[in-house]
């Protein structure tokens, strides 16, 4: 369970039991973040952020801002329009390469849907007079490897021309140079919308209560300490969160769901008699009564976390981890991924089963309580963006069964699709997901 790792020990855990340890019974030994990777601090402007702060007061001011004021069950109810004109302009887009017999990457198309959200909730409608979208995109995915790849700083932080050789590689003139694209990019968002807010008499904006107006506003009212440093990383973590996440679980969900041709048929027609000919999907009627398509949800996240080994842990004093003595300042990898095809917790765990969570037998849920399913954490360090998430995936995944079926283009079996991922904390298919779409005509009947 534990080995050397440089000048640090490293333990991965890999069964719900000893899951539960660290981030239930133990959580609080457990909590803290590392402070030596240089690419997450790097990243996180010093882990000033959610997600890589270490565990002390600011982190739980920077949460508490995070929870109330940015993605509260309210706020993200009030994205509801953004989420429909971004999905329906989606499926616009898969109908008429559905019409032209075209290919669709869902891989391509997933990620810029949930980029287009999480923009327009960030920033409104104005980041597109400062940057490309497909610059942005391009950003985001330099941002994922960066998190990951160790530098030989990172293992052998005492070893002299450690600093020489990461430059040497280039690794290191990589991460800066993309976290120099980034921080130019936030500034000009900020100051954009500094340059707005303090005019007399604002244009009026299709959501003026986005997440940078927000942070500007708590700031100036001196609710936190608020620097433009503290804003950007926040954006970093929501740019991240509410892109990736989302975009990677509908992707696998679809892949698994063409693998298993009976899943499919299940999913679509639950979803077709839920809402019926020539409707269109409701938040509030519509998706509580969606039960299969939240087990496929779920069985998807068992076997595909979104972050396969969650974000690292650091112990924050020496702890005895069942019979195990862990040193302080500890790497404490949780895995996932393992977790969820653990066969002393699941039964055929190698299989996409939707069904083992509707036959009364598996009581589990992926919300924290449960350590057979954790894709996004437990304990202090859950994801706060889950229920954000979750909400995004399932819209996501109800208009595409709803408005048309299926299939693989000429050539390609099902054999063909694999499991390979691309590096990052995400996991995102290596092999991008394509696919043929044809418009379900007995909607029109």
């Amino acid at each position: 369970m534990s080995l050397r790792f440089g000048f640090n020990s490293v333990v991965v855990i890999s069964s719900a039991s000893l899951a539960k340890e660290v981030m239930k019974t133990q959580d609080l030994s457990f909590c803290d973040r590392p402070s030596s990777v240089i690419g997450q601090q790097k990243l996180s402007y010093g882990g000033i952020d959610i997600a890589f702060s270490p565990f002390n007061e600011h982190w739980r001011e920077m949460r508490k801002i995070f929870v109330l004021h940015l993605f509260s069950p309210k706020r993200v109810q009030s994205f509801r329009r953004i989420r429909e004109e971004e999905v329906s302009s989606m499926l616009k887009s898969v109908r008429d390469s559905a019409l032209s017999n075209e290919v669709v990457n869902l891989s391509e198309l997933m990620k810029n849907v949930t980029n287009n959200v999480t923009m327009r909730v960030s920033f409104g409608d104005r980041y597109q007079d400062l940057c490309e979208k497909t610059k942005v995109y391009q950003l985001l995915d330099e941002l994922q490897p960066h998190f990951v790849d160790l530098h030989v700083s990172d293992v052998w932080p005492g070893l002299p021309f450690a600093g020489l050789v990461d430059r040497l590689t280039g690794k290191m003139n990589r991460l800066e140079k993309c976290f120099e694209d980034l921080d130019s990019f936030y500034q000009q968002l900020i100051d954009k919308h500094l340059m707005i807010n303090n005019q007399k008499h604002k244009p009026c904006d299709e959501n003026e209560d986005n997440v940078i107006d927000v942070l500007l506003q708590l700031g100036k009212d001196k609710v936190f300490s608020c620097t433009h440093d503290h804003i950007k990383a926040m954006l970093m973590n929501v740019l991240v969160g509410g892109t990736d996440t989302s975009a990677v679980t509908v992707v696998w969900a679809m892949g698994s769901l063409v693998k298993n041709p009976e899943a499919m048929k299940k999913a679509q027609e639950e979803v077709r008699n839920v809402i019926g000919k020539n409707g269109k999907l409701d938040e509030d009627d519509h998706l509580p009564k969606l039960t299969y398509l939240k087990a496929v949800i779920k069985e998807t996240m068992r076997l595909y976390p979104p972050a396969p080994l969650l974000l690292p842990r650091e112990t924050r004093k020496d702890v005895v981890l069942q019979g195990y003595n862990i040193k302080q300042k500890t790497f404490v990898y949780v895995n996932a991924w393992a977790i969820g095809r653990d066969p002393k917790s699941w039964n055929n765990p190698e299989e996409f089963l939707p069904e083992r969570f509707l036959d009364g037998s598996c009581d589990i849920d992926f919300k924290g309580n449960d350590f057979e399913l954790i894709p996004f954490g437990s304990g202090r360090r859950i994801c706060p963006g889950l229920s954000a998430g979750v909400l995004m995936v399932e819209v996501l995944l109800a208009n595409l069964l709803y408005l048309f079926d299926w299939g693989l283009p000429k050539g390609v079996t099902k054999d063909d699709i694999d499991s390979d991922a691309k590096p990052g904390i995400a996991m995102h298919k290596r092999n991008e997901l394509c696919m043929l779409a044809h418009e379900n005509m007995h909607l029109k009947d």
